[in-house]
């Protein structure tokens, strides 16, 4: 049969007209109302704030900044967080730290929430584990400043509980030589900026050794 070659118009039936299709959608919807409300069936709505979602331990949520364990901060102002983040959304101005063993600090360390998108690149980039991402995932901002989180927000997360912090570094075997560092450092037996230095020139002859 050929195609017609002027258009027809649509002809209509009388439940059509009556609107009488729209019967079964909202019978649909009235199905699932009535299993919901009396419990017929399993309901899938989350009675937020009361329940939340149960997220993967690795949930890349809001930052923290971390701290060492006499309560300054653990970045060095290193700008690699910045350098990799590819929303550029972290803004960094470094000042010198007057521990000499340290260097540098942040003087400001800003993170643009809007802009964000949690990639997670800069946790991966901190060489001091100085910055992670918790489980957090309430943020709502009213206007454009509000969304800009600064240095002292970040360094006051909404917990410290380990079970609710996400991605973070996580280095088990390293765990036991950072304590032990951590505790010759604060009774004074070591010298950090010797030993990195040990440690270089190791390296360099390591290097020398592989080259010749």
């Amino acid at each position: 049969m050929a195609h017609p070659s002027t258009p027809q118009p649509y002809k209509y039936t009388l439940a059509e007209r009556l609107y009488l299709p729209l019967l079964s959608g909202m019978w649909v919807t009235l199905r699932h109302f009535i299993g919901n409300v009396f419990g017929r069936r399993k309901s899938y709505t989350i009675q937020y704030p009361e329940e939340r979602r149960g997220y993967s331990p690795r949930f890349r949520g809001h930052h923290i900044l971390t701290s060492r364990p006499d309560g300054s901060l653990r970045c060095v102002a290193c700008f690699l967080c910045a350098t990799a983040c590819p929303a550029e959304c972290i803004h960094i101005e470094a000042g010198e730290h007057p521990d000499v063993n340290i260097e540098k600090y942040p003087v400001v360390y800003d993170i643009d929430m809007l802009r964000c998108v949690f990639c997670g690149y800069c946790v991966d980039a901190c060489p001091e584990e100085a910055i992670i991402m918790s489980n957090n995932y309430d943020m709502a901002f009213f206007d454009r400043a509000s969304s800009i989180v600064t240095k002292d927000e970040l360094q006051k997360p909404f917990t410290y509980d380990p079970a609710q912090l996400g991605y973070r570094p996580r280095y088990p075997e390293e765990d036991a030589q950072r304590a032990q560092a951590r505790e010759q450092v604060r009774a004074g037996t070591l010298d950090l900026v010797a030993e990195a230095r040990r440690r270089h020139g190791e390296a360099q002859d390591t290097s020398a050794a592989s080259a010749s």
